[in-house]
């Protein structure tokens, strides 16, 4: 395992992160507390030092898990979770971005986790009803008062990210370091304004969803029937059935799993990526962590770009596009050696 520098801060975080989302049965499909230690296991004893969880994930369940795990040397671990999510149903205060959830979602996190501080703090969705000023200080308050280190943002447009960094910088806040984002080759809807962004301002992305909902790793494809390929969010189409179908076969030939190769996909892209790893099995992670063995060839990231390749659209590829580039330019594009890409 290497480790990467988590976004514009000093903190270094390993090259894959482990999700949570599975440690606990009371969704009816996660892993026991015995199999979730042994997930736990094998991804520590292979160098893992990122721990992703939530308040919501199985009621709670996950981040008691992890305090448990992580409780003999807590501080090698960096320790994410995320507040947002409701945790009392019918209770209009007990969920959203707002200052009061913020500040009772991370005391009951703590409480879990049985830690002093959180190492990284996620916003885990927009909810379109705070105020973004509200969120920064809130959470820079947070930051100052010692209960988080880092803070970061998860599934939320790009022009509130940029907004809320561009306020954090202004008013000297803590600014958001990484961004959260389901991308896969499935899902690259990312790349058209939300990837730009955490490229161009250096922050991190971490990466939910690499094997797109199971459909990577070519299970769909081996079983045609309707309700082996019943729908998981949207996921399953011809088109993501056809990208399988080439993650399978570049598998096939170098002696891989698709899951491996899926990931390395999501690995190799610019910037500072770092998928998240989660599994029901001990087994299934250790397969995850292998992908780090190797890395795709050129020839190879190409084909699967290909194969995955999504318009971008306006106002994208109109300025990429030759003609409006000729205007731009006046025909000196091709002589310019633009550093900054």
């Amino acid at each position: 395992m290497r480790y990467k520098l988590f976004g514009k801060s000093g903190l270094r975080v390993s090259e894959l992160a482990l999700g949570t989302m599975t440690f606990g049965e009371e969704w009816g499909w996660g892993a026991s507390k015995e199999e979730s230690k042994k997930i736990f296991d094998a991804y520590a004893e292979a160098g893992g030092n990122f721990i992703d969880t939530a308040n919501r994930y199985t009621e709670g369940t996950a981040e008691k898990f992890v305090g448990e795990f992580i409780a003999a040397d807590r501080d090698h671990f960096v320790l994410a979770t995320k507040y947002t999510l409701f945790m009392r149903r019918d209770d209009p205060n007990f969920s959203g971005n707002h200052r009061k959830n913020m500040v009772q979602s991370l005391e009951a996190s703590l409480k879990r986790l049985k830690a002093e501080a959180i190492d990284l703090y996620w916003v885990h969705a927009w909810d379109y009803m705070t105020p973004v000023e509200e969120v920064m200080r809130a959470l820079d308050d947070m930051v100052r008062a010692g209960k988080i280190l880092y803070v970061g943002i998860s599934d939320t447009p790009a022009w509130v990210v940029a907004q809320a960094n561009t306020l954090a910088e202004l008013r000297g806040w803590s600014r958001f370091v990484g961004v959260q984002l389901q991308y896969s080759l499935i899902e690259r809807n990312i790349e058209r304004e939300l990837l730009p962004l955490a490229r161009e301002t250096d922050m991190a992305v971490t990466a939910w969803g690499a094997l797109g909902t199971g459909v990577l790793t070519g299970k769909y494809n081996k079983d045609a029937s309707a309700e082996g390929r019943a729908a998981l969010w949207g996921s399953i189409s011809e088109k993501n059935l056809r990208i399988a179908q080439a993650v399978s076969e570049i598998a096939g030939q170098i002696g891989r799993s698709p899951a491996q190769v899926a990931l390395n996909w999501v690995r190799q892209q610019p910037g500072v990526m770092i998928p998240i790893i989660g599994a029901k099995k001990a087994a299934q992670v250790r397969d995850n962590l292998a992908c780090l063995d190797f890395t795709l060839s050129g020839e190879q990231l190409a084909r699967l770009d290909e194969v995955s390749h999504i318009e971008l659209g306006f106002p994208y590829d109109f300025l990429t596009s030759e003609g409006v580039r000729d205007l731009v330019f006046g025909g000196t594009f091709a002589q310019i050696d633009n550093h900054r890409n």
